[in-house]
């Protein structure tokens, strides 16, 4: 895969591996203003230059961080238990979960499915790879509960919008002053019983069920 990021030898990794520890702990603490090779160096107990010899730069860190961050999703679809006669409750649970990943890191989210990084655009090499390898978890959950006729890829994309959507929405509001005049309360209990039911609806109308 060609992306911008170096190619490692194996006897670098462990050094590679450390460096991106650095930077997820920066970008879990300092937030994207901190997400420089400066940063990262500091984080890592080493020079700005150890890490442009590692990554070739920013942007390299960059994609390098971006991928590890959907390593991280990959890891948690991955440690789902294994799917049960009832598809449909599996499928919510998937998405309660991809739920509190987001939350758990709003930050990391970000970097994942928006814009945080000014002038950051990840290798379309990249990107694609990753979001094929993840999204292929998340096609497979839906694809068991399509009725024959409907296309598992478009419906796991309608239901990934909606649940992005919802996730989009609760962080964005979480992040500024609460409104008494909201759709619900400024609650985890109530955001959560929201996403639930949109959620639940999104399955619903896609005609998602149980064989």
């Amino acid at each position: 895969m060609a992306t911008r990021h170096l190619s490692v030898r194996p006897a670098e990794q462990g050094n590679r591996e450390r460096f991106l520890d650095a930077a997820l702990t920066v970008l879990l603490d300092r937030g994207v203003p901190g997400l420089t090779v400066r940063g990262v160096a500091e984080a890592a107990g080493a020079s700005t230059i150890s890490v442009y010899a590692r990554f070739g730069g920013r942007a390299g860190l960059l994609d390098a961080l971006y991928e590890r961050t959907f390593d991280s999703l990959r890891e948690m679809l991955e440690s789902l238990p294994p799917s049960t006669s009832d598809g449909v409750g599996d499928l919510l649970h998937l998405a309660l979960q991809y739920r509190e990943f987001a939350r758990e890191s709003p930050t990391r989210y970000a970097l994942m499915f928006e814009r945080p990084v000014p002038g950051f655009d990840p290798d379309p090499a990249l990107r694609s790879a990753v979001l094929r390898t993840v999204f292929r978890l998340f096609i497979d959950r839906v694809a068991r509960v399509c009725p024959p006729e409907t296309d598992a890829r478009a419906a796991a994309y309608q239901l990934w919008t909606t649940m992005h959507g919802l996730i989009g929405a609760e962080l964005m509001l979480a992040s500024r002053t609460p409104l008494p005049d909201w759709f619900i309360p400024p609650t985890d209990e109530a955001n959560e019983e929201m996403y639930r039911q949109g959620v639940g609806a999104m399955m619903t109308g896609l005609g998602l069920r149980n064989p």
